[in-house]
């Protein structure tokens, strides 16, 4: 559910009663059942909480929302738009348990609604985000961060990290391993033979060794060897040129060499600031993390707490989340879990 003082259960209450969600899975919301009852009221959804303790006692009429409650706290303590250790506590252990279900193959897919990494380390665990919590409770240090918009497709060699440590982390084997899992991947969305570019680190990708040694020394190197084992990878590239090529369609997969030279051009295409309405007017792209044993997808939007409460979020992120896990899951026995097919509607 998220952090319970961001929009993150609103949206979820939105997206487990939506029409579309409901005629291809059978969702089930890992929370506080207070909470979602909070969120409800918000929306004025006229609709029941199911508390359950496992999936078959689950009800998927689409009269009901079903929570497994974690039965920590209750939504008095709770404020909305507040950075607090009990708000981080629970979500924290939301996503414990999710992770801990899916694991147990009690469930097929896991999607997320943001967390607060404040209010986490507040509540005394001390994580930078979800695709560090997942790494560390499906034992997979090795795991990376790809986003998703359309055609548009970035995975990183780094996320949240200082950007000094950042530089440190670009190195041959983990860009090289950040390569391998952006081309298996593409091939799991069905494209044959990816064409993946590949970032520099410096400004203008060093400019033969102008600004910095990190592409002669590390990138090239991993470009080379990927390129010998069958990957069609290409650069490195300046990020600040190579990035329009990648949101136009000429590549099927990017590799950005840390967080924001990723995220910002992502954020860009997918969030559209409505300066009439004086909102956002769109809010697209999802966050899969690859190289885990099972199947999580995110939202890649914020706790946004200076809406939360108000009932007006949108959950067209968290929707694209869960169509995205959707069709990874359907192809889950058939392949790893970065595949992607057709929809099942048998699914959780």
């Amino acid at each position: 559910m998220g952090d319970p003082s961001g929009i993150g259960p609103e949206i979820c209450v939105k997206a487990a009663f939506d029409r579309g969600v409901l005629e291809k899975c059978n969702p089930v919301v890992v929370g506080n059942a207070s909470i979602i009852r909070k969120a409800m009221r918000v929306l004025d959804v006229d609709k029941q909480v199911n508390v359950i303790n496992k999936i078959d006692e689950a009800n998927f009429s689409g009269e009901a929302i079903n929570v497994v409650d974690l039965k920590i706290r209750d939504d008095k303590v709770i404020e909305y738009g507040q950075i607090t250790a009990e708000a981080g506590s629970l979500a924290f252990h939301a996503v414990k348990k999710v992770i801990e279900m899916a694991m147990d193959g009690e469930i097929d897919a896991t999607v997320t609604a943001p967390i607060h990494k404040e209010s986490i380390n507040l509540a005394g665990h001390n994580y930078a985000g979800h695709t560090e919590i997942y790494a560390e409770f499906t034992n997979t240090p090795k795991v990376a961060m790809l986003l998703v918009d359309g055609d548009f497709r970035i995975i990183h060699v780094s996320t949240h990290v200082a950007l000094r440590k950042a530089c440190d982390l670009v190195k041959k084997d983990r860009i090289l391993h950040v390569i391998s899992l952006m081309n298996d991947a593409c091939i799991k969305f069905g494209i044959v033979n990816p064409k993946i570019a590949v970032c520099g680190l410096n400004p203008h990708a060093s400019d033969g060794g102008l600004f910095g040694h990190e592409e002669q020394e590390e990138i090239i190197p991993a470009i080379k060897e990927a390129f010998s084992n069958g990957i069609n990878a290409e650069g490195p590239y300046a990020a600040d040129t190579i990035m329009s090529k990648v949101v136009g369609g000429f590549y099927d997969g990017c590799v950005a060499m840390y967080h924001d030279q990723g995220h910002i051009p992502f954020k860009v295409k997918g969030f559209v600031w409505d300066r009439e309405k004086n909102d956002w007017g769109k809010i697209h792209g999802v966050n899969i993390t690859l190289g885990i044993p099972i199947i999580r997808v995110s939202v890649d939007h914020g706790t946004a707490f200076d809406i939360a409460g108000k009932g007006i979020a949108s959950c067209d992120s968290m929707i694209h989340a869960i169509e995205y896990a959707i069709r990874m899951s359907a192809n889950k026995n058939e392949s790893d879990t970065t595949g992607v097919a057709s929809t099942d509607k048998g699914r959780k």
